[in-house]
Protein backbone atom coordinates (compact mmCIF):
# COMPACT_ATOMS: atom_id res chain seq x y z
CA UNK A 1 0.00 0.00 0.00
CA UNK A 2 1.32 3.43 -0.80
CA UNK A 3 2.22 5.61 1.86
CA UNK A 4 1.22 9.25 0.89
CA UNK A 5 -1.92 9.47 -0.89
CA UNK A 6 -2.76 13.10 -2.09
CA UNK A 7 -6.46 14.59 -2.45
CA UNK A 8 -7.09 17.83 -4.83
CA UNK A 9 -8.64 20.58 -3.50
CA UNK A 10 -8.98 23.89 -4.97
CA UNK A 11 -7.72 27.19 -3.28
CA UNK A 12 -7.17 30.98 -4.22
CA UNK A 13 -3.53 29.98 -5.48
CA UNK A 14 -4.25 26.44 -6.92
CA UNK A 15 -6.82 24.90 -9.21
CA UNK A 16 -7.68 20.98 -8.79
CA UNK A 17 -5.18 20.46 -11.74
CA UNK A 18 -2.99 22.36 -10.50
CA UNK A 19 -2.93 20.78 -7.02
CA UNK A 20 -2.24 17.51 -8.24
CA UNK A 21 0.35 18.33 -10.64
CA UNK A 22 2.59 19.63 -7.76
CA UNK A 23 1.61 16.08 -5.90
CA UNK A 24 3.09 14.25 -9.03
CA UNK A 25 5.77 15.98 -9.71
CA UNK A 26 7.10 16.20 -5.97
CA UNK A 27 6.93 12.17 -6.07
CA UNK A 28 3.65 11.54 -5.16
CA UNK A 29 2.12 8.26 -6.50
CA UNK A 30 -1.27 8.22 -5.16
CA UNK A 31 -4.08 11.25 -6.22
CA UNK A 32 -8.06 11.13 -5.32
CA UNK A 33 -9.69 13.70 -7.10
CA UNK A 34 -12.00 14.77 -5.48
CA UNK A 35 -14.00 18.14 -6.52
CA UNK A 36 -17.19 17.60 -4.07
CA UNK A 37 -18.95 20.40 -5.59
CA UNK A 38 -17.94 20.64 -9.20
CA UNK A 39 -20.17 19.39 -12.14
CA UNK A 40 -19.62 16.28 -13.58
CA UNK A 41 -18.57 17.53 -16.86
CA UNK A 42 -16.35 19.47 -15.43
CA UNK A 43 -15.09 16.29 -12.86
CA UNK A 44 -14.50 14.40 -16.06
CA UNK A 45 -12.71 17.31 -17.65
CA UNK A 46 -9.86 17.48 -14.95
CA UNK A 47 -10.02 13.30 -14.80
CA UNK A 48 -8.91 13.30 -18.76
CA UNK A 49 -6.74 15.99 -17.89
CA UNK A 50 -4.61 13.63 -15.19
CA UNK A 51 -5.33 10.35 -16.43
CA UNK A 52 -2.44 10.59 -18.66
CA UNK A 53 0.24 12.82 -16.11
CA UNK A 54 -0.43 9.83 -13.82
CA UNK A 55 0.26 6.92 -15.92
CA UNK A 56 3.20 9.27 -16.72
CA UNK A 57 4.30 9.30 -12.98
CA UNK A 58 3.66 5.41 -12.31
CA UNK A 59 0.78 6.96 -10.04
CA UNK A 60 -2.69 5.53 -9.05
CA UNK A 61 -5.85 7.77 -10.25
CA UNK A 62 -8.57 7.20 -8.29
CA UNK A 63 -12.26 9.94 -8.59
CA UNK A 64 -13.71 10.82 -5.29
CA UNK A 65 -17.90 9.50 -5.44
CA UNK A 66 -18.20 9.24 -9.57
CA UNK A 67 -18.47 5.17 -9.91
CA UNK A 68 -19.66 5.64 -13.16
CA UNK A 69 -17.12 8.23 -14.33
CA UNK A 70 -14.70 5.92 -13.39
CA UNK A 71 -16.09 3.12 -15.52
CA UNK A 72 -16.29 5.27 -18.21
CA UNK A 73 -13.08 6.63 -18.14
CA UNK A 74 -11.27 3.91 -17.17
CA UNK A 75 -9.22 5.45 -14.21
CA UNK A 76 -7.57 3.54 -11.10
CA UNK A 77 -10.75 3.49 -8.64
CA UNK A 78 -13.11 5.43 -6.69
CA UNK A 79 -13.06 6.27 -3.21
CA UNK A 80 -16.73 6.24 -1.50
CA UNK A 81 -17.76 8.46 0.97
CA UNK A 82 -20.26 7.32 3.77
CA UNK A 83 -23.15 9.13 1.50
CA UNK A 84 -21.91 8.21 -1.59
CA UNK A 85 -22.88 4.60 -3.42
CA UNK A 86 -22.50 1.43 -0.97
CA UNK A 87 -19.31 -0.48 -1.81
CA UNK A 88 -20.80 -3.33 -2.61
CA UNK A 89 -22.58 -1.74 -5.39
CA UNK A 90 -20.17 -0.20 -6.76
CA UNK A 91 -18.17 -3.20 -6.75
CA UNK A 92 -21.07 -4.90 -8.50
CA UNK A 93 -20.69 -2.02 -11.32
CA UNK A 94 -17.32 -1.94 -11.25
CA UNK A 95 -16.08 -5.60 -11.08
CA UNK A 96 -12.80 -6.84 -9.27
CA UNK A 97 -10.17 -4.72 -11.45
CA UNK A 98 -10.46 -1.83 -10.00
CA UNK A 99 -9.50 -0.54 -6.65
CA UNK A 100 -12.28 0.70 -4.02
CA UNK A 101 -11.78 2.85 -1.08
CA UNK A 102 -14.17 3.63 1.64
CA UNK A 103 -14.42 6.42 4.20
CA UNK A 104 -14.35 4.84 8.00
CA UNK A 105 -14.69 6.63 11.69
CA UNK A 106 -15.44 3.38 13.70
CA UNK A 107 -14.42 0.13 13.85
CA UNK A 108 -18.27 -1.16 12.47
CA UNK A 109 -17.75 1.35 9.54
CA UNK A 110 -14.44 -0.66 8.50
CA UNK A 111 -16.06 -3.99 9.62
CA UNK A 112 -19.06 -2.93 6.87
CA UNK A 113 -16.75 -2.12 4.22
CA UNK A 114 -14.09 -5.21 4.20
CA UNK A 115 -17.72 -7.39 3.92
CA UNK A 116 -18.49 -4.98 0.95
CA UNK A 117 -15.77 -5.81 -0.45
CA UNK A 118 -13.35 -2.74 -0.38
CA UNK A 119 -9.41 -2.51 -0.93
CA UNK A 120 -8.70 0.25 1.19
CA UNK A 121 -10.17 2.28 3.87
CA UNK A 122 -9.62 6.19 4.75
CA UNK A 123 -10.04 6.42 8.06
CA UNK A 124 -10.88 9.45 9.74
CA UNK A 125 -10.63 12.17 10.56
CA UNK A 126 -7.14 12.57 12.98
CA UNK A 127 -8.56 16.02 13.78
CA UNK A 128 -10.67 18.69 12.75
CA UNK A 129 -9.97 19.69 8.77
CA UNK A 130 -12.01 22.47 6.81
CA UNK A 131 -11.22 21.05 3.45
CA UNK A 132 -14.32 18.41 4.39
CA UNK A 133 -18.36 19.56 5.75
CA UNK A 134 -20.11 17.64 7.72
CA UNK A 135 -17.32 15.72 9.89
CA UNK A 136 -17.37 12.66 11.74
CA UNK A 137 -16.05 12.41 15.56
CA UNK A 138 -12.50 13.23 15.30
CA UNK A 139 -10.27 10.31 16.25
CA UNK A 140 -6.65 11.06 17.78
CA UNK A 141 -3.81 8.79 17.92
CA UNK A 142 -5.76 6.66 20.02
CA UNK A 143 -8.79 6.28 18.32
CA UNK A 144 -6.43 4.59 15.39
CA UNK A 145 -5.23 2.33 17.44
CA UNK A 146 -8.23 1.02 19.30
CA UNK A 147 -9.25 0.70 15.52
CA UNK A 148 -6.11 -1.62 14.40
CA UNK A 149 -6.41 -3.43 17.54
CA UNK A 150 -9.89 -4.36 16.97
CA UNK A 151 -8.97 -5.20 13.11
CA UNK A 152 -6.23 -7.41 14.25
CA UNK A 153 -8.76 -9.36 16.94
CA UNK A 154 -11.15 -9.62 14.46
CA UNK A 155 -8.48 -10.85 11.26
CA UNK A 156 -9.57 -7.86 8.94
CA UNK A 157 -6.62 -7.50 6.57
CA UNK A 158 -6.97 -3.92 4.71
CA UNK A 159 -5.19 -1.25 4.35
CA UNK A 160 -5.88 1.51 6.80
CA UNK A 161 -5.06 5.17 5.95
CA UNK A 162 -5.07 8.21 8.48
CA UNK A 163 -6.84 11.21 6.75
CA UNK A 164 -8.25 15.01 8.25
CA UNK A 165 -5.66 17.68 9.38
CA UNK A 166 -2.43 16.00 9.31
CA UNK A 167 0.72 18.16 9.78
CA UNK A 168 4.12 16.73 8.93
CA UNK A 169 4.77 16.78 12.54
CA UNK A 170 2.08 14.12 13.40
CA UNK A 171 3.46 11.76 10.52
CA UNK A 172 5.77 9.75 12.58
CA UNK A 173 3.39 9.16 15.73
CA UNK A 174 1.00 8.49 12.94
CA UNK A 175 2.86 5.34 11.11
CA UNK A 176 3.87 4.00 14.73
CA UNK A 177 0.15 3.10 15.46
CA UNK A 178 0.07 0.78 12.45
CA UNK A 179 -1.77 2.83 9.77
CA UNK A 180 -0.58 2.20 6.40
CA UNK A 181 -0.24 5.16 4.82
CA UNK A 182 -1.38 9.33 4.60
CA UNK A 183 -3.67 10.97 3.01
CA UNK A 184 -2.81 15.00 3.03
CA UNK A 185 -4.16 17.84 1.08
CA UNK A 186 -3.90 21.31 3.04
CA UNK A 187 -0.42 20.47 4.72
CA UNK A 188 1.03 20.38 0.74
CA UNK A 189 -0.94 23.02 -0.61
CA UNK A 190 -0.20 25.20 2.14
CA UNK A 191 3.28 24.62 1.99
CA UNK A 192 5.66 27.38 0.27
CA UNK A 193 7.11 24.87 -1.83
CA UNK A 194 4.22 22.48 -2.42
CA UNK A 195 6.06 20.41 -4.79
CA UNK A 196 9.62 20.51 -2.24
CA UNK A 197 7.02 19.45 0.78
CA UNK A 198 5.84 16.55 -1.15
CA UNK A 199 9.58 15.20 -1.26
CA UNK A 200 9.91 16.03 2.28
CA UNK A 201 6.99 14.13 3.19
CA UNK A 202 7.89 11.14 1.31
CA UNK A 203 11.01 10.79 3.16
CA UNK A 204 9.67 10.87 6.49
Amino acid sequence: MLKLQFITHQTEKYSYFESACMALEGGCKWIQLRMKDAPLDEVEQVALQLKPLCKQHDAILVLDDHVELVRKLEVDGVHLGKLDMPIREARQLLGEGFIIGGTANTIDDVRAHYEAGADYIGCGPFRFTTTKKNLSPVLGLEGYRNIIRCMEEEGIDLPLVAIGGITRDDIPALLETGVDGIALSGTILRAEDPVEETRRLLNI
